[in-house]
């Protein structure tokens, strides 16, 4: 039986979205203090929410590192992990609003939410077969909600939620990029070494700040457009969730 692990921010920590919730802690030899996690049902399917990061989500792991929070998942049951998180387009073709489903990680990051990666450029394909079951199923949903979206693209990870330079945005376009400033490449590498079957929707807002014609992008417009987004989000959750195995 199915129980899927939601990893929230982005509107998705908003337990409303599940029926029957409760709280419970869990604690694992990672972390301090325990992970929080919110257990509920959304259409018949037992779900998990857990809050990636930031004080203003309405449900918060404070200073719980990745770690102990995929293990928290993997403890209380979750068989799947669906995470989503908004991100800037590097290429045209994938349009703000678009959703997005990434096979491809690269990440810059050393030091992300208590917990310490490689001093490298890391590389991190999404592991079969997870990932292809999942994005087949994400996809379907989309189609039949008539959501625009993008899959199979590669994503450049870098420190902190922010646009990148011009400079950068060649760079990482150079890297072949297609999306920039997600997240969640350490919760791709731990959900491999875990066995744990992840996909990420991708939530584009607009495009990075290479575009030299475009107008400037302001905070307003990043948070309505990631509003519109999560609840896109929400009802393709809602549509697949009974349909994972």
């Amino acid at each position: 039986m199915a129980k899927i692990g939601i990893i929230g921010g982005t509107g998705l920590d908003n337990p409303q979205i599940m029926k029957k919730t409760a709280e419970k802690a869990v604690t694992t030899e990672h972390g301090q203090p325990s992970s929080s996690l919110v257990c509920g049902e959304i259409e018949g399917v037992e779900v998990v929410i857990l809050a990636r990061h930031g004080k203003d989500h309405s449900i918060m792991p404070t200073k719980v590192n990745y770690l102990a929070n995929m293990l928290a998942l993997k403890e209380i049951g979750c068989t799947h992990i669906l995470a989503a998180t908004a991100v800037g387009s590097l290429r045209e073709e994938i349009k703000p609003g678009n959703l997005v489903f990434p096979s491809q990680f690269i990440d810059f990051t050393r030091h992300r939410n208590l917990t310490y990666f490689h001093d490298k450029v890391v590389h991190t394909p999404l592991s079969e077969p997870y990932d292809k079951k999942l994005t087949e199923l994400l996809c379907d949903g989309c189609r039949e909600l008539g959501y625009a979206f993008n899959r199979d693209v590669t994503v450049i990870t870098i420190e902190g939620p922010r646009f990148s330079t011009k400079a950068e945005s060649k760079m990482f376009r150079a890297w072949g990029a297609d999306i920039i400033n997600m997240s969640t490449c350490p919760e791709v590498i731990l959900s491999a070494e875990l066995g744990m079957p992840y996909q990420t929707i991708a939530m584009s807002t607009d495009y990075d700040c290479w575009k030299d014609d475009e107008p400037p992008v302001t905070y307003e417009m990043i948070m309505q457009r990631m509003k519109e987004n999560a609840d896109k989000v929400t009802k393709l959750l809602q549509k697949i969730i009974p349909r994972i195995k």
